[in-house]
């Protein structure tokens, strides 16, 4: 008989089963788009049962949000763990710049893209700023950070500009 509480267990699979679909998800908008992809080839690529995926989610506008909400605590921690504010605005500009899934995006849902990030009062936005504010201790600085940021989202940097323009931004607006 098991020491672990039944539900400690059921807990443990249900954060791995959204992570399964949102992995899944972040997979298939990399390879067809946003607009490319159904409930049904989400369940596939997350390998859930359809039943399991309305289970955890009601429809795809639901596990875009939990996906977006899942970058965004990312690019969070990214910026948390890194040493100076450069650093944490190179590791945000890497991993925008990078993102397999804001590539495909760029390519295939320009107008969706576009849409997401006009939403300044959205709550993940003030997340973000809030981190950025944290590294920088600038509002002035923290607005400059975010727009940069959210450029790349449309026109990516390599990593010789991410730390080039990271280190440009410091030197010049947050201090």
């Amino acid at each position: 008989m098991s020491t672990q509480p039944k539900y400690a267990t059921q807990g443990a699979t249900h954060r791995r089963t959204e992570s399964a679909i949102l992995e899944g998800t972040k997979s298939l908008i990399a390879q067809f788009g946003l607009s490319h992809i159904s409930m049904i080839e989400i369940a596939d690529a997350s390998e859930v049962s359809r039943a399991t995926l309305y289970n955890h989610y009601r429809d795809k506008n639901a596990v875009i949000s939990a996906l977006i909400t899942a970058e965004v605590e990312h690019m969070i921690e990214l910026a948390n763990k890194a040493g100076t504010p450069a650093d944490a605005l190179e590791k945000l500009s890497l991993y925008i710049s990078s993102d397999p899934a804001l590539a495909a995006m760029r390519q295939h849902d320009q107008s969706s893209l576009t849409e997401a990030l006009a939403h300044a009062d959205h709550p993940l936005y003030l997340e973000i700023a809030r981190c950025l504010y944290s590294a920088t201790k600038s509002e002035a600085g923290t607005g400059v950070a975010m727009r940069w940021l959210i450029g790349q989202v449309m026109q990516p940097l390599n990593a010789k500009q991410s730390r080039e323009q990271a280190e440009l931004l410091v030197d010049r607006t947050l201090f």
